[in-house]
């Protein structure tokens, strides 16, 4: 059994372990990956921004962490990791899910994004809701850019000028399912104004 919880500090100590988990996940799978280091990844859940998974024997079984850009406008869910051996069985989905709830509670008008190569990823992302976007309508923040860097596929980013990576760009917009949502309502509204009595 894997628990899977909003990460506390006492978690914090697993922060190397996440870090390799990461940096031999994108070795496997022959892709870019922002690296980030122990220390930003103990912030994240120390400050209650990270999602983690704990398998029955005390070790990390999975990781999600959440951070904002300008100014709470947008809210990003990355480094999504399972450990190999509890991979294949939903254990993604729980943390996506849980990353996606939290970033929700705490900043509910934002726009939730992620950037992935994925497949697996881009699937969930579809059932929570996400739609493939161009890379142009996420955040334009320098600092969420500059995380890419240590991307082997960088240099794909800067000559297309943020437009085009191989990473598929998903975004949640909040505001879009409050249209969609009133959309229906007035359509509902119409049809029941034509029904005689």
């Amino acid at each position: 059994m894997v628990r899977v919880n909003i990460a506390q500090p006492e978690h914090a100590k697993w922060a190397i372990d996440i870090c390799k988990l990461l940096e031999d996940a994108a070795q496997v799978k022959g892709t870019g990956i922002a690296k980030r280091s122990p220390a930003y990844i103990a912030e994240k859940i120390r400050q209650g921004k990270a999602i983690i998974a704990i398998s029955e024997d005390g070790k990390v079984a999975g990781f999600c962490y959440i951070e904002t850009w300008e100014h709470g406008k947008y809210v990003a869910n990355s480094g999504l990791i399972v450990h190999p051996k509890f991979r294949n069985l939903g254990l993604a989905k729980r943390i996506k899910e849980a990353a996606f709830k939290l970033s929700r509670k705490k900043y509910p008008k934002a726009k939730v994004f992620g950037i992935t190569t994925s497949s697996a990823v881009m699937k969930i992302n579809t059932y929570l809701g996400y739609r493939p976007v161009p890379l142009s309508e996420l955040t334009t923040d320098d600092e969420f850019w500059k995380g890419c860097e240590s991307c082997k596929n960088y240099d794909i980013l800067t000559r297309t000028n943020r437009t085009l990576c191989l990473c598929t760009g998903m975004l949640f917009d909040p505001m879009e399912k409050v249209k969609k949502y009133t959309e229906e309502s007035v359509k509902q509204d119409e049809k029941e104004s034509h029904i005689s009595v």
